[in-house]
């Protein structure tokens, strides 16, 4: 059996189509590497692509795609809601089959090296692969931003992992790592008013005294007039996708604020959507064995 890597980087470039297609055009025909899923959100600025493949074959992939976006994005003319301090922002490793987690961190390693090298691209690892406990939290390494890097580069305790002392001059620094899947999840609020979103993002995420695995964060939806609760579920088995809904709910209505809709980005496990189903349907004593499409790919 071939083993299987998955890989979700995240790119600062969510508007240029051309761009985008360049990105993605890095995973396309590719032995031992499959492109599963790419988009792009023009009020987030940022592209999230998802892709499997054999770990080496998979990591040439990724390499070539963070050369395509260093070439090609200019973060000093950059703008989006989304937190960003890199043209490749995040990369991270997740192991799928007959892969272990010290193997996506061990590929994690070897692309950070080799993309520092290529690309003169200074690199912190994350998650997983972290050198020290301060950069396993992705929102802690990224904090202050692509404008903040060169004051962040002066603190030895954000020294790179790998690369130079500066920053790249138009693609910044790049946060790389293994961890295990997540959920990107967002839902949208029928208020333009981001304090909304902010408050309701506080009360959910774990920091802010919430959900356990979930991260979360007001942003603005400029071009839809609305504002969202941006969210990543670290641990779908133990924060489910419809008790973070079900409590954004109960938080909108303390302003008097609808749910308008929800979104995904990129993929969803098979099992958190049933898990979510079961819940809804109020389903006795369900398991995904009962899932037709499970007993058609056996």
């Amino acid at each position: 059996m071939n083993k299987l890597m998955e890989c979700v980087p995240n790119f600062s470039e969510g508007r240029n189509s051309e761009i985008i297609e360049q990105i993605a055009n890095a995973f396309r025909n590719k032995g031992g590497v499959t492109l599963l899923d790419y988009s792009g959100d023009v009020d987030h600025n940022r592209m999230v692509i998802t892709a499997i493949g054999e770990p080496q074959a998979l990591k040439a992939a990724v390499v070539e795609a963070i050369g395509v976006a260093v070439n090609l994005i200019d973060l000093n003319q950059h703008s989006g809601v989304h937190p960003r301090m890199g043209a490749v922002d995040v990369v991270p490793f997740i192991p799928i089959k007959d892969c272990t987690m010290d193997e996506a961190v061990a590929l994690s390693k070897e692309v950070a090296e080799e993309v520092a090298n290529l690309y003169d691209l200074p690199v912190f690892l994350y998650e997983k692969s972290a050198s020290a406990s301060h950069r396993e939290n992705l929102a802690s390494v990224r904090k202050g931003g692509f404008e903040g890097l060169e004051a962040k580069f002066l603190l030895p305790e954000w020294k790179p992992d790998y690369g130079p002392l500066h920053k790249h001059p138009t693609a910044g620094a790049v946060t790389i790592g293994a961890r295990n899947p997540l959920i990107a999840f967002n839902v949208n609020l029928g208020t333009n008013n981001l304090a909304i979103a902010g408050s309701i993002a506080r009360k959910v995420r774990f920091i802010g005294g919430g959900l356990r695995y979930c991260k979360a964060m007001g942003v603005a939806l400029e071009k839809q007039g609305i504002v969202q609760v941006s969210m990543n579920l670290t641990d779908y088995t133990q924060t489910s996708v419809y008790r973070v809904f079900e409590l954004v709910k109960v938080e909108a209505l303390r302003y008097g604020v609808p749910i308008v809709g929800s979104e995904l980005i990129g993929l969803i496990p098979l099992a958190a959507i049933a898990d979510t189903a079961a819940y809804y349907l109020r389903l006795d004593n369900f398991s995904v064995n009962q899932i037709l499409e499970n007993h058609l790919m056996e």
